[in-house]
């Protein structure tokens, strides 16, 4: 007998035959555009504010706070994981006396007009509080070796505790976005933007953007900081960092449209809660001050961040140097908002997997059953990490871990697929072992032959995943996943 499937906002299939229709056929589809790609967290311990630059010459360059407050420092590699050990260079040290004497916090590296330029902030030798924005040029091909000179101060019109600078370009105008203080309103740091005149100088009236008023960006302290900028689909994202630098730490989110008037402030939607938050199932707290970049096949977007692995901390967040930089990939919605997800679990990075034959449909669970579905604006109930099957290394196996609930896994069930915690025995790490097979539809993509029923793969019927045979060509295709 021939399988009629039933699909979401379609006929049933009984109601199908009786009105003698023919339910469409899956849409098949080739090997995603946007890969997964794999790092391991930590990237870099103890240093904090982090940011990764890919440049044209194939080379990712990474800078951020060291923990003694006192050294700018860069690292280049062709990859985003070789960062991790790369030598260090300091590139310029904190001054004895006067200005650039403390504090030596969030540099930032960008190349513009055919120079490197390093933005940071620094107090005062007099008042480490006095914390201004301050600019390095480069004319070197290579920024680790070619030397730097101080252009000065960015001037903003409040001379007051400025930070965080960032600079952008969108539609053929470069800006710069950063954190200040208003002397005039309770707050102990707001974002601004401003048009830029050149690399070091701000033009016309600078726009605030955002003040913290939300309970979530008032935790221990009222602050907004650490902008961010990521351009996608005519659309503008501006992260920030909300609340003291402990486990309140966060992101929020500002949006506008690409062709809208970027220093009008009614041109930016503000997110009414945060969208990157602690989480102890991870074991992941107070992540922030991000950026962004990209993957090293440029199809990917990545987000760059810091984090701490426990939550309480002793005397000044400021005095503990364990924030850690830590890299995952960025994933969009179906309406072209960007999804955080949450801070993931330290080890490999998990991934999505889409369904060959419903490319827009996610391995996802709900109630812990795993299913299949779009549109799963709940990240991480998608997202899993390949682990050394529990059946043993010896097996050559993998287990399909979950990324919001570390230490559950998929396993079969009676021949259904549920996410489930491991409770040791041998039984059920054998139904939690699968074989990874080059896909039985396309062999781009990857099949999940079960350790304890041979011949029967991981695979959706009706939108619910089962561990079945898969003979046919539907049921081959339904037994295939993209990584993404």
């Amino acid at each position: 007998m021939t399988r009629i499937r039933l699909i979401p906002g379609v006929l049933t299939a009984g109601a199908a035959l009786w009105a003698g229709l023919v339910l469409p056929a899956p849409a098949q589809a080739a090997v995603p555009a946007s890969r997964a790609v794999s790092y391991t967290n930590p990237l870099v311990n103890q240093r904090a504010d982090a940011q990764i630059y890919k440049h044209t010459d194939g080379y990712y360059y990474f800078t951020a706070t060291a923990p003694e407050y006192d050294r700018i420092i860069l690292r280049r590699a062709t990859t985003i994981q070789g960062l991790s050990t790369a030598p260090e260079t300091v590139i310029w040290t904190k001054h004895a006396t006067g200005a650039m004497a403390n504090h030596i916090w969030a540099p930032e590296i960008h190349f513009i007009d055919g120079k490197w330029y390093v933005y940071f902030a620094a107090g005062s030798s007099d008042d480490i509080w006095k914390i201004r924005m301050y600019v390095l040029e480069s004319s070197g091909a290579n920024p680790l070796t070619g030397g730097w000179t101080e252009k000065g101060q960015i001037s903003t019109p409040m001379d007051s505790f400025a930070l965080d600078a960032t600079t952008f370009v969108v539609g053929g105008t470069r800006y710069l976005s950063w954190a200040q203080k208003d002397p005039a309103i309770a707050t102990n740091s707001n974002v601004y933007i401003a048009k830029m005149s050149n690399p070091w100088t701000i033009s016309g009236t600078p726009t605030r953007l955002t003040v913290p008023t939300y309970s979530w960006e008032t935790a221990g302290y009222k602050v907004n900081e650490g902008p961010a900028l990521i351009q996608r689909g005519g659309k503008v994202f501006l992260s920030y960092s909300a609340s003291a630098t402990d486990s309140n730490y966060c992101l929020g989110l500002l949006s506008a449209s690409a062709s809208g008037n970027l220093l009008d402030a009614a041109s930016w939607t503000k997110s009414a809660t945060p969208v990157f938050t602690s989480n102890t199932a991870t074991g992941q707290f107070g992540p922030g001050h991000n950026q962004f970049t990209t993957s090293e096949d440029g199809k990917s977007d990545i987000l760059v961040y810091h984090d701490r692995n426990y939550k309480d901390i002793t005397g000044d967040p400021l005095d503990d140097p364990n924030r850690r930089t830590r890299v995952q990939k960025l994933y969009w919605n179906a309406d072209g908002t960007p999804n955080f997800g949450i801070p993931v679990a330290d080890g490999a990075t998990p991934k999505r997997l889409s369904s060959y034959n419903y490319p827009d449909h996610f391995i996802r669970h709900s109630g812990f059953r795993a299913k299949l579905e779009p549109n799963v604006t709940n990240l991480a109930d998608s997202q899993f990490r390949t682990v050394t099957g529990l059946s043993g290394s010896g097996s050559g196996t993998v287990s399909l871990e979950s990324a919001n609930f570390p230490g559950y896994y998929l396993h079969s069930k009676n021949g259904e697929v549920w996410v489930e915690k491991s409770d040791g025995t041998t039984a059920f790490k054998d139904s939690a072992s699968f074989y990874q097979r080059p896909g039985l539809a396309d062999s781009a993509g990857v099949s999940y032959e079960s350790y304890s029923t041979a011949g029967q793969y991981l695979r959706h019927f009706d939108f619910l995943l089962q561990v079945q045979p898969a003979t046919t060509t539907l049921s081959k295709g339904d037994a295939t996943f993209c990584q993404q």
